[in-house]
């Protein structure tokens, strides 16, 4: 498997950890969206794409948040899902995610590394961010890497 691109558009300053979207694509014929790279207490990490785990309402059985009190769609009480002995409940579930630590570690540093010289980019006068999600807006900058992601 080999990252054949990878998308950085940066998050606008003042937004708290988020400091970037990401997309990835795999051998030139499968992509990742909506990866984050977040500030953490030990630099940037990166965070796989995540959806909100939902709950059905009893009455109208439309999809809530998990920690909603009450329906969205028809204000019913919405009982909270059992306790299953974790000291905090999982509000998020991983959409797509290494399954091993070497794929993980390969992921990453890639994703770092156009991170870091995307801000670097950045920096200089005149630079034009990149919008991954519609990317006519931006002609992306395609970027080779070798087969052990650097």
């Amino acid at each position: 498997m080999q990252i054949t691109d990878v998308q950085i558009q940066l998050s606008a300053p003042g937004q708290d950890r988020l400091r970037a979207f990401c997309n990835i694509i795999i051998d030139d014929a499968f992509v990742v969206r909506d990866i984050k790279i977040i500030d953490g207490p030990q630099g940037p990490f990166v965070a796989m794409p995540s959806r909100k785990m939902m709950t059905n309402c009893p009455a109208c059985h439309s999809k809530n948040h998990r920690l909603a009190n009450f329906c969205n769609q028809c204000g019913a009480a919405v009982p909270r899902p059992p306790e299953t002995g974790r000291t905090t409940a999982k509000l998020h579930s991983d959409i797509a995610h290494p399954i091993n630590a070497a794929c993980r570690s390969m992921v990453q540093q890639a994703i770092l590394e156009a991170f870091r010289k995307e801000t670097e980019r950045a920096q200089h006068p005149g630079y034009r961010p990149r919008n991954i999600e519609n990317p006519s807006e931006a002609a992306p900058v395609r970027s080779q890497m070798s087969p052990d992601g650097l």
